[in-house]
């Protein structure tokens, strides 16, 4: 699969549970980058800020970008994924009742703590 391909994946996904748990960055984007793409913990953190830029990483991304740890091309690709991503996790969350959107939210989690804790 291209790196493309990937980038807009993440961001895809990164939308939908930004639109639904309202996470994306550091609970998706950044785990997705290093266990499926194999960059480096900060190289995904700094592009995953990057893809936030406006408003919420700005100075963040800069002191990432200062550093060498901000991919400006990929970041704007994922930043289409959020776009698309997050309208449709907003609607798909709709009709999910709070109680089972809790679930689904530690569902998740769990299964990225486990991956971390377990998996190079």
């Amino acid at each position: 699969m291209s790196i493309l391909i990937q980038l807009l994946l993440i961001g895809l996904v990164a939308g939908i549970a930004g639109g639904m748990f309202g996470i994306g960055g550091g609970a998706i984007m950044v785990p997705a980058m290093v266990l499926l793409m194999g960059l480096d913990q900060k190289l995904a953190i700094g592009t995953s800020i990057g893809a936030q830029i406006l408003p919420i990483g700005l100075l963040g991304a800069i002191v990432y970008y200062e550093n060498g740890n901000l991919n400006i091309r990929w970041a704007l690709v994922i930043a289409i994924g959020l776009l698309v991503g997050n309208l449709i996790g907003a609607k798909v969350a709709q009709p999910i009742s709070s109680e089972t959107m809790k679930k689904l939210y530690g569902g998740f989690l769990l299964l990225i703590g486990l991956r971390y804790m377990l998996f190079r």
